[in-house]
């Protein structure tokens, strides 16, 4: 019988399952959005059992859907959304509370009194993170300090924390693990030192018994539950989606690099074996841990890319469907003027302002539905190239020979064609996507089927990757600098927005 892995790709508004066979091509799939709720302004949760149940759900239908059993699947690997928080009770198994996104900002004080008390660098040097309300520590200190009892709790070693990939691999198999490239977005994590940093967890006051243990991506952390799928399967592959999708990329070489346009983007510069430090305020992560080597990637991360099209289908209501962006942007000739800042949950890379608010400007009367449509796709990709220049800037700075020669984008709206001739033109270096777009997924089958066999090689991983379309830029210099001189008098306008009185 045909054997295949199963990746479950676990993200902010759907959780994805996906069949791969041999060759890394998708044999089946299944999605389902799951409910968001902003209870507050600036807050974002969960439902870690509606998390859960979709996940479970897709895995089982996809699995019907292509007459494969559980004996079929040779191993499950799974990407996740970063940094969103999770806390349990090891007994019951139930969440204690709502599931805290990584897109909340209600800790975003916490951080600015911990940068007044100089304890920024010190974080940065250990983390190679930013201080920001983006990654797990603040929110695990939150959920610590409201909800009744939990630290007390946590010390005697009834609660459990993790990322979603504790979360699905604890829910599929009872083991409380973590991978290193999970670990390395909670802002508790020494990237140098490959394990937990005391120091941080005394600063931030989280009890270490109520952390997972951490694991490499790449190996067997235990076995599903036969009543789940028919049969005990292992689960052999855990990343980060952005570090996933970067596997699923074949960026497995110094100077690769990938762009994800998903509910955010990220950008991600592969880096070797050794971190380099950043000076303009991008973070150093681990990318993930195979055969005991470690590699490490510069990430810069935008909050609003595809939700940025998300909000003008629910928010605004002037497209029915996601997809019908492009033909609307498409309707003018260019922006017209217009530039849209989606800082709706503040400003990620290089910016870091948690304060900034959305803002369209520019609009004059003669503006319509297509030049906001428009104006909301270029700030995807302004913002990327903004990590790009940043990224650049860093690897001039380190005097490292890590030449770019093209981006390879993924994720939902790289199928948006004139979202990456957009990009190719602000970037100056050719586009590329590739065949499977699911990369997320695939990195995470990758990762799972190296672990049991499946594949020998990450040269073998890189082999089948293959192009699908390749933009090249057309815009000239003179006009490339304009626009994004225009879109920086934009970003100025939003920046601060929610303390101004």
């Amino acid at each position: 019988m045909k054997k295949y892995i199963l990746a479950l790709d676990q993200g902010t508004t759907s959780s994805r399952a996906i069949l791969f066979d041999h060759q890394g091509r998708i044999c089946g799939s299944a999605a389902q959005e799951f409910p968001q709720h902003f209870p507050q302004p600036g807050w974002v949760e969960h439902d870690p059992n509606e998390i859960w149940n979709s996940q479970l759900t897709v895995a089982r239908k996809v699995l019907h859907d292509n007459h494969v059993d559980g004996g079929q699947i040779l191993a499950i690997g799974i990407a996740n959304q970063r940094e969103t928080t999770v806390v349990w009770d090891r007994k019951s198994g139930e969440p204690i509370a709502p599931a805290i996104v990584w897109q909340d900002r209600r800790t975003a004080d916490t951080c600015e009194a911990l940068r007044a008390d100089g304890k920024a660098k010190k974080i940065t040097d250990i983390t190679g993170l930013e201080l920001d309300a983006y990654f797990s520590a603040t929110k695990l200190k939150w959920l610590l300090d409201h909800v009744p009892g939990a630290r007390e709790r946590a010390r005697h070693g009834a609660l459990a924390f993790g990322t979603i990939d504790s979360w699905l691999t604890y829910k599929l198999t009872g083991r409380h693990v973590t991978d290193v490239s999970n670990a390395a977005r909670t802002m508790l994590f020494n990237i140098h030192l490959m394990r937990w940093d005391h120091d941080l967890l005394q600063l931030f006051d989280i009890p270490e018994e109520m952390l997972p243990q951490v694991v490499s991506s790449s190996e067997e952390v235990g076995h599903t539950r036969a009543a789940l799928f028919g049969a005990e399967i292992p689960v052999a592959g855990i990343a980060g989606d952005q570090q996933a999708a970067t596997f699923g990329q074949a960026c497995l070489k110094p100077g690769m690099v990938k762009n994800t346009y998903g509910t955010g983007c990220f950008m991600m510069m592969h880096l070797g074996r050794h971190p380099v430090a950043s000076h303009n305020r991008l973070l150093t992560t681990v990318g993930w841990r195979v055969d005991g080597a470690t590699d490490y990637l510069l990430e810069g991360s935008v909050f609003m890319g595809g939700a940025t099209v998300q909000w003008l289908r629910d928010g605004l209501g002037i497209i029915q469907q996601s997809g019908d962006v492009e033909a609307l942007a498409a309707s003018v000739p260019d922006n017209g003027g217009v530039f849209m800042v989606p800082a709706f949950v503040g400003l990620g890379a290089p910016h870091w302002d948690p304060y900034a608010r959305g803002a369209l400007v520019g609009l004059s009367r003669g503006s319509n539905r297509g030049h906001i449509a428009r104006a909301a796709l270029e700030a995807i990709a302004y913002q990327s190239a903004e990590l790009m220049a940043a990224m650049q800037k860093d690897v001039e700075a380190s005097h490292r020979d890590i030449p770019l020669t093209e981006v390879r984008a993924d994720g939902g709206a790289a199928r948006n064609d004139l979202l990456m001739q957009f990009q190719a033109d602000l970037l100056g270096v050719p586009v590329v996507r590739p065949t499977v777009t699911e990369t997320t997924a695939l990195g995470a089958a990758y990762l799972a089927g190296l672990a049991v066999g499946y594949w020998e090689t990450q040269e073998e991983i890189a082999a089948q990757w293959s192009c699908d379309r390749r933009f090249e830029p057309a815009m000239s210099a003179d006009r490339r600098a304009e626009l994004l001189g225009q879109w920086g008098r934009a970003v100025e306008r939003s920046r601060g927005w929610d303390t101004a009185r």
